[in-house]
């Protein structure tokens, strides 16, 4: 980002990272508009992450000599990353908001035993007993069921994808501490290419009636969506980079929590959703662990966002 300084203060450092966070968890909002206009979630994917994807291609190929050595862990980003943020996108445009979002902070799980499995870390119990507490505030969120109560809610197709893009970008984090040769750029622009590629395949199974929404869509809304793309993820993108790599790991995964607290709150706000007393609960113990995980774990050296964000 050349407009900010190469070597910020922890203030400047903590205000753009803020910012990345606060666009993040505002960004629900144009696709819930996007979804309005009768678009489905991987055409709005294959157009908004696709089409930064595209110009993502010349900065992987330009930096092709420093990770040709882990060419294999490139290739997993681009396929975890990818499928992480079109689960995202696909799960905030048709979900509820507040849920999906619980959900997809069920990360910290995936760190640890993804840690713990693959990179042989030393898992201490502080984070443990984190996993337990996501775990719990899992059932809650979802209506306890087995309580016996007849209203709990049932584990559904967008429930699956919010935890699936919690899961992939935490594997994502993994894989990107592995891939310590590649080059950091690499690493964030390989997500665009892979949201779009896998989107690309999404878009052409959802069968025929594609070309008819391709042939209703004005200039407006392919105005709008390239605006998202290029304009409010890429600079989400770009400044959670930025913010990540100048600051404290645990201080950062901290700040980042603003994800969560920016989109609950204005989707309870603005959006007329609500959760009951028992998903509130579930909901707090889920945000304590993503609290707990960012404060003791594992230094990463800036792992790619999602939800999600990407969705990391």
């Amino acid at each position: 980002m050349t407009f900010l300084p190469a070597r910020p203060s922890d203030r400047l450092a903590t205000g753009v990272l803020l910012f990345s966070a606060s666009l993040w968890g505002l960004s629900w909002i144009p696709l819930k508009g996007f979804i309005a206009q009768g678009l489905s979630g991987p055409l709005v994917a294959l157009i908004t992450y696709g089409s930064v994807g595209l110009l993502a291609v010349a900065l992987l190929w330009c930096d092709r000599a420093a990770w040709r050595a882990q060419w294999g862990l490139v290739l997993a980003l681009l396929l975890v990353g990818g499928w992480a943020n079109t689960s995202f996108v696909n799960a905030l445009m048709v979900g509820d908001v507040v849920r999906v979002m619980f959900l997809f902070y069920l990360s910290p799980v995936w760190s640890v035993l993804g840690g713990w499995l693959f990179l042989k870390e030393r898992i201490p119990l502080t984070r443990w007993l984190a996993v337990v507490a996501a775990i719990v505030g899992l059932w809650m969120v979802l209506g306890g069921p087995g309580l016996g109560d007849s209203a709990a809610l049932a584990l559904t197709w967008v429930d699956a994808l919010s935890l699936s893009a919690g899961f992939a970008f935490a594997a994502n984090n993994v894989i990107a501490r592995a891939a310590h040769r590649v080059p950091l750029r690499t690493k964030t622009f390989s997500v665009f290419i892979g949201c779009g590629l896998l989107s690309a395949l999404a878009t052409g199974l959802s069968g025929p009636g594609l070309s008819a929404v391709l042939s209703v869509m004005g200039p407006l809304v392919w105005l709008a969506l390239l605006a998202y793309g290029f304009g409010w993820m890429l600079l989400a993108t770009v400044t959670w980079q930025y913010g990540v790599s100048h600051l404290e790991s645990s201080r950062a995964g901290v700040i980042l929590l603003a994800e969560l607290l920016v989109s609950v709150g204005t989707a309870i706000a603005f959006g007329g959703e609500s959760l009951t007393p028992l998903g509130w609960a579930g909901g707090a113990l889920i945000a304590a662990a993503a609290l707990v995980e960012a404060l003791g774990g594992t230094p990463a050296e800036a792992p790619v966002a999602p939800t999600t964000k990407t969705t990391a």
